[in-house]
C-alpha cells in the first residue's frame, strides 16, 4: 500500500516522529503501527548497520510532508 494510504491512519505522534527522524532506523513500536496502517518496512541487511527502514519513495515523501510541500 502506498504511503499516501497509510500515512493518515497513523497517529499524529508516530507521524511526528517520522518526519522528525526521517530516514532513521525505525523502532519497533512504530514499525508496529506502520504494518497496522497497511506500511511496509524493510530490513536492511545489506548495510553496515543492521534496522528496520522504510523505502527511499517513503522518506522522500516524508521529507516533502515535513516541508510543508505538496507531495507528488
Amino acid at each position: 500500500m502506498d504511503i499516501e494510504l497509510w500515512w493518515p491512519r497513523l497517529t499524529p505522534s508516530t507521524r511526528e516522529w517520522l518526519m522528525q527522524n526521517n530516514g532513521d532506523t525505525v523502532p519497533p513500536e512504530v514499525v508496529e503501527e506502520i504494518t497496522r496502517a497497511g506500511g511496509e518496512v524493510a530490513t536492511d541487511s545489506d548495510s553496515e548497520q543492521s534496522g528496520v527502514y522504510l523505502s527511499d519513495d517513503d522518506v522522500d515523501w516524508i521529507e516533502t510532508v515535513a516541508n510543508e510541500e505538496e507531495p507528488t
